[in-house]
């Protein structure tokens, strides 16, 4: 049996990072780590300051959606405070992130959907929010928020079971949580120093996804729109070939694959 319980002691226990996780703020439950970590960010909190909880009750995807989370799984937010330039990459650092460290504690291989969806075997295991706080072209923080279902027992939610999964159902085993924080905050730390130094992690961004070559649909407010999902640029947006030849740059939105 993996034990699966949680603490801000043992997460930053001997974490081999600068500061990615050094301070980690841990509740039981919580209706959204976002919520407090715009609060610490807002009062000046250290860079890498991590707020977990077991479990949240109000949780928030991309385009204000609920994210189920209940105990067993990982629900996380990260405060940074990056350079204006490097603010298109975290998206992409942050679903890095969790690919390879859904690898390194599981061996499960996953893939990202455009923009900010990992899944394995085509089904979503793990969700990524970014909000930024931009005033005068001066970044006054960001917040990363992470969910990945770890031991979700999907047969507890069958309305998510066709298009949802969790790295416990893939190896039919409880998989640590713990391992998988500690090494995801590494990971992002790791790939955002790379950054600061000129790095980039868009070539292989882009070759982890998933919606590259793929029939999609793309939902962008009341517009909706549909082709082949043709490449992406370096500041993430996607460019959509439609049926009639045009190529549509989608720089925010909601794609569904259509294959």
């Amino acid at each position: 049996m993996v034990k699966n319980s949680l603490s801000a002691a043992a997460i930053s226990r001997d974490l081999e990072t600068r500061f990615v996780g050094q301070r980690v703020i841990y509740y039981p439950s919580l209706t959204s780590t976002m919520e407090v970590a715009r609060r610490e960010a807002q009062q000046g909190a250290a860079e890498g300051t991590v707020i977990v909880a077991d479990e949240q009750t109000a949780g928030k995807g991309r385009l204000k959606r609920a994210w189920l989370s209940p105990g067993g799984n990982v629900a996380l937010s990260l405060i940074l405070y990056p350079a204006l330039a490097n603010l298109p990459s975290l998206i992409m650092l942050a679903s890095l992130a969790v690919v390879h460290s859904i690898e390194a504690v599981t061996g499960l291989k996953s893939q990202v959907k455009w923009p900010n969806d990992v899944l394995i075997n085509g089904r979503k295991v793990s969700g990524i929010l970014i909000e930024n706080d931009v005033q005068a072209n001066t970044v006054n923080y960001t917040i990363i928020g992470i969910g990945i279902n770890i031991n979700l027992r999907l047969a507890d939610f069958p309305e998510i079971l066709p298009v949802a999964t969790s790295l416990g159902a893939e190896l039919g085993r409880d998989v640590s949580r713990l391992s998988v924080i500690r090494c995801l905050l590494v990971e992002i730390e790791r790939l955002y120093l790379g950054l600061s130094v000129g790095g980039s992690v868009y070539e292989e961004w882009r070759d982890s996804l998933v919606t590259l070559g793929r029939r999609v649909r793309a939902t962008t407010g009341e517009t909706i729109y549909e082709g082949v999902a043709e490449s992406v640029d370096r500041d993430g947006s996607l460019r959509l070939r439609g049926w009639d030849g045009s190529l549509t740059r989608i720089v925010a939105g909601d794609v569904t694959l259509r294959d």
